[in-house]
């Protein structure tokens, strides 16, 4: 079973390379903003000292916005207590509710959300290029041989 840990600043240099493997590049691109590994919270999941999930956020006023969230072993619900220690800590800081975003060829992270009672709350047509002004090496055809496009944004009030 996987223990949940807060990500500190001696997690970076590992986190870099996590989000280098996950993501290919040491930061993450979402609507239009650069989020680099310093400029992030999160919670690391590990089992036996190694990483098998991470998820990343951020504050802005009186919003908490997910960065990014990986897990490395689906359906044992690393994903879901990751998420869950967002919320917490979105509460805990009074926020108004957490949002996301995602790709529109990411079919799985659309089901996963909207299961834990996050709604779509807006669509961001052609984002990708802009993206790829930023990150040019965000690919043309996504998950499912979908063309990445898309930012979908999702929320959860709180």
């Amino acid at each position: 079973m996987a223990s949940i840990y807060r990500l500190t600043a001696a997690d970076l240099p590992q986190l870099r390379k996590f989000w280098k493997d996950q993501w290919d590049d040491e930061f993450v691109v979402a609507h239009a903003t650069i989020f680099r590994p310093e400029t992030v919270s999160g919670f690391i999941a590990l089992d036996d000292n190694t990483w098998i999930g991470l998820v990343t956020y951020t504050f802005l006023e009186t919003d908490c916005e997910i960065v990014s969230l990986d897990s490395l072993r689906e359906n044992e619900g690393i994903g879901t207590a990751l998420v869950g220690k967002v919320v917490e800590e979105a509460q805990a800081n009074q926020c108004r509710r957490v949002h996301l975003t995602t790709t529109n060829d990411n079919l799985c992270a659309l089901g996963f959300y909207q299961k834990r009672g996050f709604q779509l709350c807006a669509l961001r047509v052609n984002a990708i290029s802009e993206a790829r002004k930023l990150k040019p090496g965000i690919p043309l055809i996504g998950e499912n041989n979908i063309p990445l496009r898309d930012e979908i944004e999702l929320e959860m009030m709180l």
